[in-house]
């Protein structure tokens, strides 16, 4: 079985550097496909809002951020810091020796499927997504099929010897229902892994705070929480301990959870964690109206003339090197049982 690393879980107090100063970091600068015969056209007609592109209406999705180039490059972003964190690793649960076949649900730009294909040749690899923004040039071992995990899914019982499920939150409803789906086609020994973390930020040391001194303790999670409410797509998963609750509804056994503190900048005296923290924090401020502007405008509909502030605010935090803010994020792996 694959062991967490030292990275500080989330018991643990992250300690931050000495630093006054409140400039940004210096270190970091600014940094279709399917396997299925055709894709109807409506697919590729995406909904756009405020000059950015979501998920086709054609699809039941209440998915807040873009997918268009400016936030697919964050998704990659996220992908390499989430790696660090886990000291290069993949995964945290076991795949049996002899796999043949793995799903990655959700796969976004596919760089997760890409990343396993390339270091398991010999696995066979099936990543899913709502939309075909995937590169075309893959390892010969992946395939990429447009396919809503929130529906039953197509594979028959006991396909896949792994299912990988990674930042879906906010656009689940049924999460019982997404892991019976995985529990379905997964064989009998077989992990499913879940990944997942939320927006509400904390510190160690009282410089973010949820008494509205800050943005980034207050009114930067309260939206989201007010988000999953409205939609019913709860964004508060590890404060409601959602993943290990419906993985044990949904059959699986031998369940396992590893929370990490990720630090948003590069404020930890430690250096593998300041690195991590400055790649988390340019996917924020890479995009960040990307992240917020449907949710802001079209969900909790707060008003339009305050938006623009908001981001402002939220930027001067994040460059605030006297803040040492950090959400968490929970791996969490079942096992369903043998027959």
């Amino acid at each position: 079985m694959c062991s967490p690393t030292n990275n500080p879980p989330a018991d643990d107090v992250i300690e931050a550097v000495d630093d006054d100063g409140s400039d940004a970091d210096s270190t970091l600068g600014q940094e279709a496909a399917s396997s299925t015969a055709s894709i109807e056209s409506t697919i590729l007609q995406y909904r756009t809002f405020k000059g950015r592109s979501y998920h086709s209406a054609v699809h039941d999705t209440k998915y807040f951020l873009p997918i268009d180039e400016g936030t697919l490059e964050n998704f990659d972003l996220i992908h390499h810091f989430l790696t660090l964190m886990t000291g290069d690793k993949l995964h945290l649960a076991p795949i049996k020796p002899g796999a043949t076949k793995i799903l990655d649900v959700g796969t976004g730009t596919g760089i997760w499927a890409i990343d396993f294909a390339d270091e398991n040749p010999e696995i066979n690899v099936v990543g899913t997504d709502l939309s075909p923004v995937q590169p075309t040039w893959i390892p010969p071992n992946l395939s990429f099929e447009i396919d809503d995990c929130t529906k039953e899914w197509t594979w028959d019982v006991g396909t896949f010897d792994f299912v990988h499920i990674r930042y879906l939150f906010g656009s689940i409803k049924d999460w019982v229902g997404l892991y019976k789906e995985a529990f379905r086609v997964l064989k009998p020994g077989a992990y499913l892994e879940s990944v997942e973390t939320e927006a509400t930020y904390f510190s160690d040391d009282g410089t973010v705070t949820n008494d509205g001194s800050t943005a980034l303790g207050g009114k930067f999670g309260e939206m989201f929480i007010e988000a999953g409410k409205i939609t019913g797509n709860s964004m508060s998963l590890i404060t409601d301990g959602t993943q290990v609750e419906a993985m044990k509804e949904a059959g699986f056994v031998d369940i396992q959870e590893v929370t990490y503190k990720l630090p948003i900048g590069a404020w930890p005296r430690d250096e593998k964690l300041a690195q991590i923290g400055t790649f988390a924090k340019q996917s924020l401020l890479g995009d960040l109206a990307g992240y917020l502007q449907l949710i802001w405008h079209q969900v909790v509909k707060w008003p339009p003339e305050e938006f623009e502030n908001f981001l402002l605010q939220i930027r001067q935090e994040l460059r605030n090197k006297r803040l040492h803010p950090y959400v968490k994020v929970r791996f969490v792996w079942g096992r369903k049982p043998e027959e």
